[in-house]
């Protein structure tokens, strides 16, 4: 049998066998990822934590209207006086707590006390100013009289009370002054309203309902 020699055709030993060899390539590991989301999540903690007591500042240093309470409403005398033209002799005695609830003092500047009928103011009395320091609180006693005051507009109506017995009144109560903050004056006021039921027979108040009205300022 010929070999392959002597067709010409070129022949090259097999190299020899060796062992395999496995190369595994690994990612460099950055350190630094952790640790800017770490520095990213302690920026927002510390965001919301500022957001928050700003917030919280704003809502108790913020200037608020005082509280009006009526403590003690009291009917000193009423009689109508007989005429063409009906009209009142009346005496209310007030009790006022004034409150201020800020962490500011407050001067007010007075305190006036009106009394209507139906809707209709019948007058007014008006008292001195004050001051109150922060979270503080005050008593203010009022009185308010008429002396025959004709009641032209509502004859009817007042009859009609007269018939029943008991003559409805209204009262509000009205404080105005200003709280320094800082360098600055803020203007504020309180104001409380009364219905006052008054049975003419016994000369005393048999129903009373009040209620605080709140002021917006714009």
């Amino acid at each position: 049998m010929a070999s392959k020699q002597e067709y010409g055709i070129p022949y090259t030993p097999l190299p020899s066998s060796q062992p395999s060899q496995t190369v595994i390539v690994l990612a460099p590991y950055r350190r630094h990822r952790r640790s800017s989301f770490l520095r990213s999540l302690r920026c927002c903690l510390l965001y919301t934590a500022a957001i928050l007591l700003l917030s919280a500042a704003v809502y108790f240093l913020y200037p608020s209207d005082p509280d009006i309470n009526v403590s003690r409403i009291q009917l000193n005398h009423l009689r109508v006086l007989d005429s063409l033209k009906p009209a009142l002799d009346l005496s209310f005695s007030l009790t006022l707590k004034v409150r201020n609830r800020d962490f500011f003092s407050l001067h007010y500047d007075s305190l006036v006390v009106s009394i209507g009928y139906r809707g209709r103011e019948l007058g007014l009395v008006k008292s001195r100013g004050g001051h109150l320091r922060a979270r503080d609180s005050s008593y203010i006693n009022a009185t308010l009289e008429l002396d025959g005051l004709e009641v032209v507009h509502d004859v009817i109506y007042l009859i009609g009370d007269l018939a029943k017995g008991v003559i409805p009144f209204d009262t509000i109560a009205q404080v105005k002054g200003d709280i320094g903050v800082l360098l600055f004056q803020i203007p504020i006021q309180g104001k409380v309203s009364c219905e006052v039921f008054v049975n003419v027979n016994n000369q005393k108040i048999s129903h009373q309902d009040c209620h605080r009205k709140v002021t917006v300022w714009l």
